[in-house]
């Protein structure tokens, strides 16, 4: 098959496309033909050795996408040959609450990812795709989307009423605001673009801040709604838009951290969390069990990812180029096959 590897990780030029056996289904795996794979801002970070230690040079990157099943081992029930299926990128991490160790078995880093014509993974990761979902509604879930599942649902707890706020236009802030809608709440969206605002304003967002126009984009978020904040807040600016986040956060807030973001910036208000009551928690994407009722949510409710673009597979350093220079609104993905 043919297959992506990391390499040296001094850049996207360092991304090498090779050749590798097809990979053989053992005892509890299964073997998918990728069909979709996608892109997101950590495949840079590796790929620039800038996501933790470096990775193996012959690791296969990726989290997530979409494949049909083409083979199982002895032992496996979940899916069958022909199913379509997609799976947390933490593959062990099936229920429950997060463990270090599920870092071990992270497709992209410590475990070959979807950047491959076929990929093997544990059966029991496996999630079969509702047939009312298309594959490009189904594959770019197991990171962005799933996190801002993780975050707006299960930490956020969102109910109709709520105002949920997501920085940026990103893959995660897109999909938490489809969430959040789908809840019946109410959105705010920050953004230094007034064209991708316009655009979120158009899926549904109620309040929208130009955070280059009005640097403390905290207050103009009060003033646009009145003084009300933020009951569940997508923090995915870091430790720089922190303290904003938390001015702009409504009494019993959770303020949930997502993504590496900035490592640096002006310490947070101590007071207004003691103040205001805030839950502030850090997650990584999320479990199985997560991935099972966000399918179903978007089978029940016909919400899906936006595409930005797809790209073909030999096309693969021109998508990274494209994810690196920022000007995408929703998912870059990949047609594998």
């Amino acid at each position: 098959m043919k297959a992506y590897v990391l390499g040296t990780q001094e850049g996207i030029s360092s991304l090498t496309l090779t050749e590798r056996p097809d990979p053989v289904a053992g005892p509890g795996e299964a073997v998918l033909k990728v069909r979709l794979a996608c892109l997101n801002n950590r495949d840079i970070q590796i790929l620039e050795g800038r996501y933790g230690a470096k990775k193996a040079e012959d690791r296969i990157p990726l989290a997530e996408g979409l494949g049909e099943v083409v083979s199982v081992g002895d032992g496996v029930t979940q899916v069958a040959v022909g199913d379509r299926a997609v799976c947390p990128h933490f593959v062990a991490w099936h229920d429950g609450p997060f463990d270090m160790s599920y870092f071990g078995k992270d497709l992209g880093t410590f475990t070959d990812g979807w950047a491959a014509q076929y990929i093997k993974v544990p059966a029991g990761a496996l999630v079969k795709v509702p047939e009312s979902l298309a594959d490009e509604a189904a594959a770019p879930l197991a990171a962005a989307t799933l996190t801002a599942w993780h975050a707006v649902s299960v930490i956020g707890e969102v109910k109709a009423g709520d105002l949920v706020l997501a920085l940026g236009t990103g893959g995660v802030s897109m999909a938490a605001l489809q969430i959040a809608k789908a809840n019946g709440a109410l959105v705010a969206i920050t953004s230094s673009s007034d064209a991708k605002l316009e655009e979120a304003r158009k899926m549904g967002a109620d309040y929208a801040v130009n955070y280059r126009t009005h640097a403390d984009w905290a207050a103009e978020l009060l003033k646009q709604t009145g003084g009300r904040g933020a009951d569940i807040i997508a923090e995915t600016g870091g430790q720089h838009t922190l303290p904003q986040s938390i001015n702009a956060a409504a009494c019993n807030a959770r303020v949930v951290l997502i993504g590496v973001g900035s490592s640096d910036g002006p310490l947070p208000n101590y007071g207004a969390i003691i103040g205001k009551n805030l839950v502030i928690k850090g997650i990584a994407s999320g479990s199985r069990g997560m991935l099972v009722n966000l399918l179903r949510a978007m089978d029940a409710n016909g919400f899906a990812p936006v595409v930005d673009k797809t790209f073909g597979f030999e096309d693969m350093a021109q998508a990274l180029d494209y994810l690196k220079s920022g000007g995408h609104q929703g998912k870059v993905m990949i047609k594998v096959s």
